[in-house]
C-alpha cells in the first residue's frame, strides 16, 4: 500500500472517530441536562420548551451520525474505490478537449454527491424539522429550490470552471496566483449581486412598512454611521418558523433584512438590539476581516495545490490510476483531476483546525454584543436572544467540547452572562 494512502486512511479514520465521539458527547450532555432549566433562564423558558430544545438538538445530532458515515463512504468510493477513475475514463471517451473534460468531470462528481446526499437533506426537512414544528416548506418548494440552486450553479459554475482550468493550463507555474485574483473578483461580484439578483429567486423581499419600527431603526443606523439601500422583510415563514435578521451585500448594495418570523416575536426595542448586534459586525469590520481571512486561506490552498498537482504520489496515494492510460501523451496530469481531488480530501486534512475557525467567529460575536450594548441596550438584546433560543429550540446546555469545535456563536449561558454583566456596568 502506498505511504500516502496509509496517511490518508489514518487521518480519515481519526476524523470519523473524533466527529462521532463529539456527536456522542453532545447527545449525552444535552440529555443529561434535559430535565432542568438553567437558573438564568428559568423565569423565561419553561421546562417543556427546554426539553423540546434538548430533543431537537439530539435528533439533529443523531442524523449527523449518518452524514458522517455517508461523507466518508462517498470519499472512499470516489478515491480508493476507483469512482473517479471510472468518471475520468467515461468523459475521456466522450470529449477530447481537456478543459471540457475537466468541467464535465467536476460537475458530474458534484451532481452525484448531491444526489447521494439528498435523502439526508430530505429527512432533515420533512421529518426532523416537521416533527418539531419548524418546517413550512412543501415538497414542491423543496425540489423547486433544488432546481434553482442547480441552475445557478450551472450559470455561474461553468464559466468559473472554464476560467480556472484555462488559467491552470496556460499560466505556467504561477497559475495559482492568477486563479486567486480571479477568485477574489468572482466572490466580490457575487456579494454585490446576491441581494438584488439571487436572493429574490428564493424569497420575497418587501420594504419594511412599520413606521415606528422603521424610524427607530433609521435612528440606530444614523447613530452607527451605517448606510443601506433599504430595510426589507423576508418571507422566511414560507419555509421555516425559525427567525433571524442580517445585513447582506457589498458596497452600495448593502441592505438590512428581517425575517417576518422575527418581527412577529420580538418587540421594537428587542429588534433594535438584534440589529445593533448585526451592525456591530459591520462597525468592527468583521465582514471585511472574514473576507480577507477567506481570501488569505484560498491563496495558501491554491499554492499548496500548485505543488501537489506535480507529485505522482498525490494521485497514486488517492487511488487515481488511469491518468497515464487515458492521457499517454500528456506531460502532466489534467489540471481538473488535481483540482477535484484536492478539494475532495481537503476537509479531511483540515478538520482539526475547525476549533480555531469557531473560536475566531465566537470572538466576533462577543465584540458585536459589546457594540450592541453600547449603541442600544444589553438588557433588550438579552431578552431578544432568550426569545430566539426558545423559538428556535436552541439548546441552552451544549457539550462544551462539541461547542468549541463547531459553534460559530458562544454557548447561551456564557453569552447571556456576559450581556448581563455589560448591562450592570
Amino acid at each position: 500500500m502506498h505511504t500516502f494512502t496509509i496517511v490518508f486512511l489514518v487521518i480519515l479514520v481519526l476524523t470519523i472517530f473524533i466527529k462521532t465521539w463529539l456527536a456522542s458527547r453532545h447527545i449525552h450532555y444535552v440529555h443529561a441536562h434535559r430535565n432542568s432549566v438553567p437558573e438564568n433562564f428559568s423565569s423565561q423558558i419553561n421546562l417543556e420548551a427546554h426539553q423540546k430544545a434538548a430533543d431537537y438538538t439530539c435528533a439533529k445530532t443523531r442524523l449527523n451520525y449518518a452524514n458522517i458515515l455517508l461523507e466518508a463512504v462517498i470519499l472512499l468510493i470516489l478515491t480508493l474505490g476507483g469512482g473517479l477513475n471510472v468518471l475520468i475514463i467515461f468523459w475521456a471517451n466522450l470529449v477530447n478537449n481537456s478543459i471540457a473534460h475537466g468541467i464535465a468531470l467536476i460537475l458530474s462528481t458534484i451532481v452525484l454527491m448531491g444526489v447521494i446526499e439528498l435523502p439526508i437533506n430530505y429527512y432533515r426537512t420533512f421529518v426532523i424539522e416537521k416533527e418539531f414544528g419548524f418546517n413550512k416548506m412543501t415538497r414542491t418548494m423543496f425540489f423547486s429550490d433544488l432546481v434553482k440552486q442547480a441552475s445557478l450553479g450551472m450559470l455561474f459554475g461553468i464559466p468559473l470552471l472554464f476560467c480556472v482550468l484555462w488559467l491552470m493550463e496556460k499560466m505556467g507555474e504561477n497559475w495559482w496566483l492568477y486563479v486567486w485574483v480571479m477568485w477574489m473578483f468572482f466572490n466580490l461580484i457575487i456579494l454585490s449581486i446576491y441581494p438584488t439578483w439571487i436572493a429574490p429567486l428564493f424569497n420575497k423581499f418587501t420594504p419594511l412598512e412599520d413606521t415606528s419600527l422603521k424610524t427607530r431603526i433609521e435612528q440606530l443606523m444614523q447613530k452607527c454611521g451605517f448606510k443601506s439601500s433599504g430595510l426589507f422583510v423576508m418571507d422566511g415563514s414560507r419555509r421555516s418558523s425559525h427567525g433571524n435578521a442580517y445585513f447582506t451585500g457589498f458596497g452600495k448594495t448593502k441592505r438590512i433584512v428581517f425575517f417576518d418570523t422575527l418581527l412577529s416575536h420580538l418587540s421594537g426595542s428587542e429588534i433594535e438590539a438584534v440589529l445593533a448586534h448585526e451592525l456591530g459586525h459591520f462597525k468592527r469590520r468583521h465582514v471585511i476581516k472574514r473576507i480577507a481571512w477567506t481570501f488569505a486561506m484560498s491563496l495558501v490552498l491554491l499554492f499548496v495545490l500548485g505543488h501537489l498537482m506535480q507529485q505522482d504520489w498525490f494521485y497514486q496515494g488517492l487511488g487515481i490510476s488511469v491518468l497515464n492510460e487515458t492521457w499517454a501523451t500528456a506531460s502532466s496530469p489534467p489540471t481538473a483531476v488535481a483540482l477535484l481531488l484536492f478539494f475532495l480530501v481537503m476537509p479531511t486534512f483540515t478538520f482539526m483546525f475547525q476549533p480555531l475557525s469557531s473560536l475566531y467567529s465566537r470572538k466576533h460575536e462577543f465584540e458585536a454584543d459589546e457594540y450592541a450594548a453600547e449603541k442600544s441596550s444589553a438588557s433588550d438584546l438579552t431578552q431578544a436572544l432568550v426569545k430566539l433560543y426558545k423559538d428556535n429550540a436552541a439548546t441552552l446546555t451544549p457539550d462544551p467540547l462539541h461547542s468549541a469545535f463547531y459553534d460559530s456563536h458562544p454557548p447561551a449561558m456564557l453569552r447571556i452572562a456576559r450581556l448581563q454583566n455589560l448591562a450592570h456596568n
